[in-house]
């Protein structure tokens, strides 16, 4: 696959320019970082992708390989064409903002997920008034029979990645999320760096 490498620094955020049929591939370099992710228009801030309409298009809770993401006007955006892990991804969970950290009990600014999300949008296009339910890449939430949930470390391993495919011209932006309180990112609770490479030869597009 050509294309370049970047890093999304542990608990900060990075934005990026994709056109329609180019794959981004993100690695969890460690194993144990949740990423979370949000697609934007292009064309129209005003289009993004909604994790209500994604589990009413994909008829599940979860995000798994062949799903795909679709927007707040209900058009595919993203399809998860590959994962190395075969893992059932979050749609349920918010991203984390300070609010949520001084909940949990940290003193003073936490950085977080969805501020992450708005400062990475801002450099790239117009930046929205609130901040959309993300799509939680490698996070680990199981779901039981009486509705209730629990929060684990992820399952995925080091070098683990999954593949979306854009289904039009967008702003993709990734949170390696900040959480270092709960077991999200793992049970040593230190959030790590991803690194993400946006390629248009990814064999299961190009075959």
């Amino acid at each position: 696959m050509t294309g370049s490498s970047d890093k999304v620094p542990a608990s900060h955020g990075r934005g990026y320019q994709m056109k329609a049929g180019q794959v981004a591939v993100i690695t969890n370099l460690h194993g144990n970082q949740v990423v979370d992710t949000w697609a934007v228009g292009a064309a129209d801030a005003g289009e993004f992708s909604s994790m209500d309409h994604t589990r009413s298009v994909n008829s599940s809770i979860y995000f798994e390989k062949g799903m795909t993401v679709v927007s707040n006007r209900r058009r595919p955006m993203m399809t998860l064409i590959d994962d190395s892990a075969s893992l059932r991804h979050d749609t349920l969970l918010c991203p984390c903002n300070a609010e949520l950290y001084q909940q949990l009990g940290s003193d003073g600014y936490h950085r977080s997920c969805s501020d992450n999300f708005h400062e990475a949008l801002s450099e790239k296009t117009e930046d929205l008034p609130f901040t959309p339910a993300s799509l939680n890449l490698f996070m680990n939430v199981p779901v039981h029979a009486d509705g209730s949930l629990e929060r684990h470390a992820p399952a995925s391993k080091a070098g683990d990645f999954v593949a979306l495919l854009a289904e039009m011209d967008l702003v993709l932006v990734l949170s390696a999320c900040p959480q270092d309180i709960t077991v999200i990112n793992g049970d040593d609770r230190t959030p790590q760096d991803v690194t993400i490479r946006i390629v248009t030869d990814y064999p299961e597009v190009s075959a």
